[in-house]
């Protein structure tokens, strides 16, 4: 009988501590999570392989240096339509990066960090 192959999960926080602990929570629960610390490196990580490609999940924190997670997730969206986004902010700032999203017409949902472990997992099993 084949493996049944794991869902994927692109984790990117700018704070490597949260994208390696949601990487782990994820990791312990059937998930392969892989944890990044800009847009840029999950940018690359996708390319890498023409056969693995984007992700089914992509738990991306709204605020980062460089690109953030808004533009990472429309180019996510746009590239791979499969890839189910999920977007997190611990951050009052975001409302106006998720605005500009829906005015060029994303809607993405949007996750209040701090979050327990528990309401993590629901969140990504109810996309």
């Amino acid at each position: 009988m084949p493996e049944k192959r794991l869902q994927t999960v692109y984790v990117v926080d700018d704070e490597p501590v949260i994208s390696s602990t949601f990487a782990t929570i994820l990791n312990g629960s059937g998930y392969s999570a892989l944890a990044f610390t800009s847009a840029e490196e999950a940018i690359r990580e996708a390319g890498k392989s023409a056969e693995s490609g984007f992700p089914d999940f992509l738990l991306s924190d709204v605020s980062m240096p460089g690109m953030n997670g808004v533009d990472l997730a429309i180019l996510f969206r746009k590239a791979s339509p499969k890839c189910r986004i999920l977007l997190f902010s611990g951050a009052l700032s975001s409302a106006g990066i998720l605005e500009n999203a829906r005015r060029l017409g994303y809607e993405f949902p949007l996750l209040a960090v701090p979050v327990h472990p528990n309401d993590l997992l629901a969140a990504i099993r109810g996309l």
